[in-house]
């Protein structure tokens, strides 16, 4: 199970907001923490934070992981909570962060949780003096993986373990160091160079370098469930109390959830990761009509709408879901799904499907 925290910056345009304030970028509004899970997308839990917040506070990063921690089913939390036995432990949990979650108290509280951790590495003097030492060294790097796990152009791995030693990390800690060729648009290094980019984490997993940097690559998916937030209403923030605003993002949050799996479960092709606003205009807002007829519930589509099969194969996967019999709908009688039908202007009951 592997779980991603990250926090994100909300703008809010006006100062009458409850705990509003100047954050690090020179905006101004919310500073909001989350943890995801990295399977399925959906938010396990989240914190709604002033714009000043810190973007490395210890506490915060502990609070959303034992809020996602109980989250989960019991069988996978067992041994995860804060002086659990690691005899209890059923289930393997890691927890992705960006160098925000590189601090001693956060990494120590991981091993209090039997919880592995991957986080970014910052750039240090120690670091620094690591890879002065492997960059003439051409056989301590490995061809790096992509997600498929076939060769990434370009790129190469190393494990600098043994050149480190800071007390800070805890005993088993691991730095493995990525390196790239440089290209526009590159972020910070953790190495100034002209011919690559360097970049590297700390983890106490085991495995292959490679196999755990392509394992903490993904945590880039974290980007796209944030932005799964803001589509959902996350940057709206439409009241002045905080509390009220906090209220706001956790029903963000498990609206977002919601339509999360209604995509695992019942979509197909591009539209199991498609961004709410086209499941909004190519799916909740497609002109249609239910019908309700000899115990059956027909679904009339308008013609010519583009995700017409998608929604036909959504409502068999529901009727599916809901009943172990698929002709036996949530609510009596048999599903029938005619499309497409044009859909007579002023004769009968006009509805969104879903």
């Amino acid at each position: 199970m592997i779980l991603d925290i990250d926090a994100s910056l909300v703008e809010i345009h006006t100062d009458g907001k409850e705990q509003a304030a100047s954050t690090y970028k020179g905006g101004f509004g919310f500073h909001p923490m989350f943890c995801f899970a990295d399977a399925t997308g959906e938010a396990l839990s989240g914190v709604l934070r002033p714009g000043n917040a810190g973007a490395n506070t210890v506490s915060d990063h502990v609070i959303v992981l034992d809020q996602a921690i109980a989250q989960l089913p019991a069988a996978i939390a067992a041994g995860h909570r804060s002086g659990d036995d690691v005899g209890t432990v059923n289930r393997t949990v890691v927890v992705r962060a960006d160098s925000a979650g590189c601090t001693e108290g956060f990494l120590s509280g991981c091993r209090e949780r039997n919880i592995s951790f991957f986080v970014t590495a910052r750039s240090n003097p120690q670091v620094s003096a690591a890879l002065c030492d492997a960059i003439g060294i051409d056989q301590v790097w490995e061809p790096a993986l992509t997600q498929a796990g076939e060769l990434r152009d370009g790129a190469s791995v190393c494990e600098l373990t043994s050149l480190i030693t800071d007390h800070k990390l805890p005993v088993g800690t691991r730095l493995i160091v990525r390196r790239e060729p440089l290209h526009p648009g590159a972020q910070r290094s953790l190495f100034p160079s002209l011919e690559f980019r360097y970049w590297g984490f700390y983890t106490d997993a085991e495995g292959l370098p490679v196999e755990l940097d392509a394992t903490m690559r993904a945590h880039a998916h974290v980007e796209r469930h944030i932005q799964r937030l803001k589509d959902s209403g996350l940057c709206r923030m439409p009241f002045t109390n905080f509390e009220a605003n906090a209220n706001w993002m956790m029903a963000v949050a498990m609206s977002a959830d919601l339509v999360r799996w209604f995509q695992l479960l019942c979509m197909e092709g591009s539209w199991v990761d498609a961004r709410p606003k086209a499941m909004r205009w190519g799916i909740f807002h497609a002109p249609g009509r239910l019908v309700h007829r000899s115990r059956q519930r027909v679904v009339r589509i308008i013609n010519g709408w583009p995700g017409t099969d998608v929604l036909v194969n959504a409502y068999k996967r529901i009727a599916l879901i809901t009943r172990a019999n698929a002709n036996t709908p949530p609510f009596g009688g048999s599903l029938t799904a005619h499309a497409p039908r044009p859909v007579p202007r002023h004769s009968g009951r006009l509805c969104c499907i879903v």
